[in-house]
């Protein structure tokens, strides 16, 4: 089945009743007295908002039907844990409720499942980075924390990956006097894992650098601007911005 047709998990989508707020809270107050009529009717008047909510969660290889039932689920649990002395629409407190238990569904249901000996090593990686943070005073590098483990550096790498919440292309990894770097700028055209690998390195290695250095390097090779524009920028001579980006490029091929 699909959102555009008539039926949904045999519901004709086109007959469902649409409830009015002040029919909503009426219900809603017989609910909590324990009427089981008027939480089904509760129930089915609800449904085109699941609908609504489910549309979100479009394109992920789910059948339709059944992330239906599982927001049907969500409204369910929205009606008996709604709060009705409290001056909020049904519907504010509902599509939390719903959105939150297609999520919960779909994060259960993920084809991808992380091992748990990557998961292990991860959460070692995550206690010996904490404890090289505490003792010298600033954070460690990969190469540092698979020292302190005892393993490779391309295995931190992929066991914090493995873990890790998945970013947003748009979201922000470098900002400097309004210039702002995004995750989608740090993408390259190829995609095998070499590639992919030296990405992070390469991300890793500039937060080791200087402020002053890391603006040079974003205003020459993002902005697109000659060593003598930045120098202007800056308010240094062009030679020291030259020996300070041949200083940052060189520490960045020492770390990659």
């Amino acid at each position: 089945m699909y959102y555009n047709k008539v039926e949904i998990s045999g519901v004709n989508t086109s007959k469902l009743k649409v409830l009015k707020e002040s029919e909503k809270m009426a219900l809603l107050k017989r609910v909590k007295q324990g009427d089981e009529k008027a939480r089904d009717e509760l129930i089915s008047g609800n449904l085109r908002l699941v609908l609504s909510v489910i549309q979100k969660f479009a394109g992920r290889g789910e059948n339709p039907d059944d992330l239906f039932q599982v927001g049907c689920i969500g409204l369910i649990k929205a009606i008996d844990n709604f709060d009705i002395t409290l001056n909020v629409r049904f519907s504010t407190y509902a599509v939390p409720m719903i959105s939150g238990e297609l999520r919960r569904y779909l994060r259960d249901n993920n084809p991808v499942r992380v091992s748990r000996s990557l998961r292990d090593l991860a959460y070692k990686a995550m206690q010996a980075k904490e404890k090289l943070t505490t003792n010298n005073s600033q954070e460690p590098t990969i190469e540092q924390i698979a020292k302190e483990i005892g393993v490779k550096r391309e295995e931190i790498v992929l066991a914090l990956e493995a873990i890790s919440e998945p970013l947003s292309l748009y979201e922000p990894v470098f900002s400097e006097a309004g210039d702002t770097i995004y995750v989608l700028d740090q993408i390259g055209d190829k995609n095998d894992d070499k590639n992919w690998l030296n990405e992070i390195a390469l991300k890793e290695a500039i937060t080791q650098l200087g402020d002053r250095e890391k603006r040079i390097l974003n205003l020459r090779f993002f902005q697109g601007k000659t060593q003598v524009e930045v120098a202007g920028e800056i308010g240094i001579s062009q030679a020291q911005v030259s020996r300070l980006e041949k200083s940052a490029l060189t520490k960045i091929k020492k770390q990659i």
